[in-house]
């Protein structure tokens, strides 16, 4: 035999697998920062006021004239 024994083997293996969980918890993390910073830019809206919002949406075509205006009426602005 190679002189390691039994115990050498299995302290190999618990060694690959401290060495892959360490692996794998850092891609769980680098997933989960990620995606924490996206959902932070996505809420970037916040401290606006509706009218303003709405007249981002519009800026950005996502709704027509009159859909803005029938939003700003229901706004009271």
């Amino acid at each position: 035999m190679m002189g390691y024994g039994l115990g050498g083997m299995w302290l190999g293996g618990l060694l690959m697998l401290v060495f892959w969980l360490f692996v794998l918890g850092g891609i769980v993390w680098l997933v989960l920062t990620l995606a924490k910073s996206q959902s932070a830019s996505n809420t970037s809206a916040a401290g606006q006021t509706p009218l303003e919002l709405l007249r981002v949406r519009y800026a950005r075509g996502e709704i027509t004239k009159e859909q803005f205006d029938q939003m700003r009426r229901d706004l009271g602005a």
